[in-house]
């Protein structure tokens, strides 16, 4: 696995710019791509894109996240309890509950880490 494969921070190319989501992070076989939009003290907003047969472990996180699926599903387990998540739809992942994802097929995930 290979997490944030990319290595420029796109942050300022889409500050006052419209931008498609979609093409600012590409698969990349075997790999988790990461791009990080916004790194503030209040929270992050990061840009994944995971290849088939990747998964983020089980974890918890002090914080709320959002979710949002941009291309693709992706099997995101809250708690024990499992979701498939499809192209256009979000969920939030409570803070303080386990959760992990798994890409059973590519898919591109927008990631909101609200940290206040």
């Amino acid at each position: 696995m290979l997490l944030g494969a990319v290595a420029k921070n796109m942050s300022e190319s889409i500050v006052a710019h419209a931008a498609n989501l979609n093409e600012l992070a590409q698969y990349q076989d075997d790999s988790i791509v990461s791009r990080t939009l916004v790194n503030k003290a209040s929270g992050t907003i990061t840009l994944f894109a995971f290849a088939q047969g990747q998964s983020l472990s089980e974890h918890i996180s002090p914080y709320d996240a959002l979710v949002q699926i941009l291309d693709g599903r992706a099997e995101i387990v809250i708690a024990g309890e499992t979701f498939l998540v499809t192209q256009g739809q979000a969920i939030i992942m409570p803070a303080n509950k386990p959760h992990a994802l798994y890409a059973h097929e590519k898919f591109k995930m927008l990631l909101t880490m609200l940290r206040a």
